[in-house]
């Protein structure tokens, strides 16, 4: 396959690609036999779009992607990677205040896309990244991510740290999460302009990182285990952001 090229997989992936972006779609493979009801609504999608459709053995599909393609994938133009340039485009067109969401060494790719996820349904605009040491957005992450990976701009920085400070410059507050933070989630103040910044699980942010947040706050912990998951600790603090926000709107 061209390097031009990448697959999507996984039903609710190709289903919300097909929605949002079908313009990118150049080709769908679809597994011999499967006519369920879940496949025949994707295919009437792919029809209303005009969009080529073959098919083919579960044997083929299962060598081109690594993970549960469910039967169906999507051969998909690449996606220009979103920079800094394009952030900066973004904020100065926001109508309303930003809810930013910032993953420092986050490297799997389930967890990327788990992340992804969460910002989809707590109505995060943006989450940010650095470009080294971090996952990039594969078709795992895509799958995993289900359809959020399309409505949620994914951005990879070349320096975060720079980033940072300017989104600071935008009165954006830096909230970042550390297990040793004296102030509590639920004590934090976090309506208003945010950008809510998660380290990676056991090592936590990087230095530079931790050096240009406004505040640093925890997530009680109430049994035996030390640290949650970076995935689980981003819906817990992005939850806790979406409920005062709403008690405060």
């Amino acid at each position: 396959m061209s390097q031009e090229f990448e697959w999507v997989f996984g039903l609710h992936a190709v289903q919300t690609l097909l929605k949002r972006e079908a313009n990118r779609i150049k080709l769908l493979l679809v597994q011999q036999g499967r006519r369920d009801q879940r496949m025949e609504v994707l295919l009437g999608l792919a029809a209303e779009q005009g969009i080529k459709v073959k098919q083919a053995p579960r044997q083929e599909l299962d060598t081109l992607v690594e993970g549960v393609h469910q039967g169906v994938l999507a051969q998909v133009e690449l996606q220009k990677p979103r920079n800094e340039n394009w952030l900066e485009n973004y904020l100065d067109q926001l109508q309303q205040p930003p809810f930013l969401l910032v993953l420092d060494g986050v490297t799997d790719p389930h967890n990327l896309g788990a992340c992804l996820r969460t910002a989809d349904a707590a109505g995060v605009q943006a989450v940010i990244a650095p470009k080294d040491k971090s996952a990039p957005l594969t078709a795992t992450a895509v799958k995993v991510a289900c359809g959020a990976a399309q409505s949620v701009a994914y951005v990879q920085v070349t320096n975060l740290a720079r980033t940072l400070r300017n989104l600071q410059e935008r009165g954006i507050w830096l909230v970042g999460t550390a297990g040793e933070a004296e102030q509590s989630l639920h004590q934090a103040k976090l309506t208003g302009p945010l950008a809510l910044v998660m380290g990676a699980e056991g090592s936590g942010m990087r230095r530079l990182t931790r050096e240009c947040c406004d505040h640093l706050v925890s997530i009680p912990m109430a049994g035996e285990v030390s640290s949650l998951n970076v995935s689980v600790a981003t819906g817990v603090c992005l939850f806790e952001a979406v409920r005062q926000r709403l008690i405060n709107s």
